[in-house]
């Protein structure tokens, strides 16, 4: 009853910042100087091209009547056209989400073990050599930008040790096998990204749980090293993990541009940017609300999932 009443709130509560964001959205674009119609037709446009073209697109009606054309339409599922191919966007964005989600995907699999497998080592050889090495190597990358160390896996990949493509450029006829190693630079940068916000506060939450009392109760009862370890230790030591995991979900949707650019790898990230330099109205503002909805959407999973994995959060 209490992850039922949790999921009815946090979903009332994540239409509202829905509706917020696209709000802000809409009217953050209508303030920006230009105009599609003035990036189509040029700077040798007169005004009356520049009028009948705004006609046709529609952006000579009222901006309220404009935003709530288009919020309708998103709730319906109709995202509209683009402004500059006439294309529906919903057809633009598909073979770029598919992309995303696939790296996003492979990304996330790369990153579990990146982030729970020197937690545990850490965690277990606490202020020993292990763990001040990892803590070295954790700080170092954390300090590095994204670009930074995707130029790093470059070199080293490409340039050094020639195993994996420069460009990651990907279509409809490409094979599993050149989707796996177009993709694997791509996830790696943003696999490691992700992982070192998240190993620092795993491995202090282990080692927090594991000095606990109900751990020392297992060890004593006889229980086994590894599952103690495995069974109780890490599922409790997860919980406060959960939500920097949630943000690093949305992440991987909404904050891939810059991994996206430097792999050529064409994604949702990289969309975002080509429609925002030729102010495509409805494809920016179909990406920026699909990113927000990801984001609360792994937040309400995080919460849902931290009560499931913490019995005294059910009870509470």
């Amino acid at each position: 009853m209490t992850i039922f009443k949790l999921v009815i709130r946090r979903s009332l509560m994540s239409v509202v910042t829905l509706i917020l964001v696209s709000l802000i959205i809409f009217w953050m674009l209508e303030v920006l100087p230009g105009d599609v119609a003035s990036r189509i037709l040029g700077r040798d446009a007169t005004a009356e091209m520049l009028a009948q073209l705004r006609t046709e697109l529609g952006l000579d009606r009222a901006a309220p009547v404009r935003y709530l054309a288009w919020l309708g339409g998103l709730v319906t599922g109709d995202l509209g056209q683009s402004l500059v191919s006439s294309r529906p966007v919903s057809e633009i964005l598909s073979p770029r989400i598919f992309n995303t989600v696939l790296l996003s995907a492979y990304a996330f699999l790369i990153y579990l073990p990146l982030t729970i497998i020197p937690a545990l080592l850490q965690a277990l050889n606490r202020d020993r050599a292990v763990d001040h090495a990892f803590s070295v190597v954790t700080l170092v990358l954390l300090s590095l930008p994204d670009f930074l160390l995707a130029t790093i896996l470059l070199l080293s990949f490409v340039v050094m040790v020639p195993l994996l493509p420069a460009i990651s450029l990907v279509d409809a006829s490409s094979s599993a096998w050149e989707y796996f190693r177009a993709m694997t630079l791509p996830a790696l940068t943003l696999a490691i990204v992700m992982a070192v916000y998240a190993v620092r506060m795993l491995r202090d939450n282990l080692i927090e749980v594991l000095d606990s009392d109900y751990i020392r109760m297992a060890e004593l009862k006889g229980l086994s090293r590894r599952r103690v370890l495995l069974r109780h230790a890490l599922p409790n030591a997860l919980v406060p993990t959960l939500n920097v995991t949630a943000l690093n979900l949305a992440y991987l949707v909404g904050g891939v541009v810059v991994v996206e650019k430097v792999f050529s790898y064409p994604g949702f990230g990289s969309l975002l940017v080509d429609s925002l330099q030729l102010r495509d109205l409805p494809v920016i503002e179909a990406t920026v609300m699909i990113a927000a909805f990801v984001y609360v959407a792994a937040n309400l999973i995080a919460d849902v999932a931290a009560i499931l994995l913490n019995p005294r959060l059910r009870t509470g």
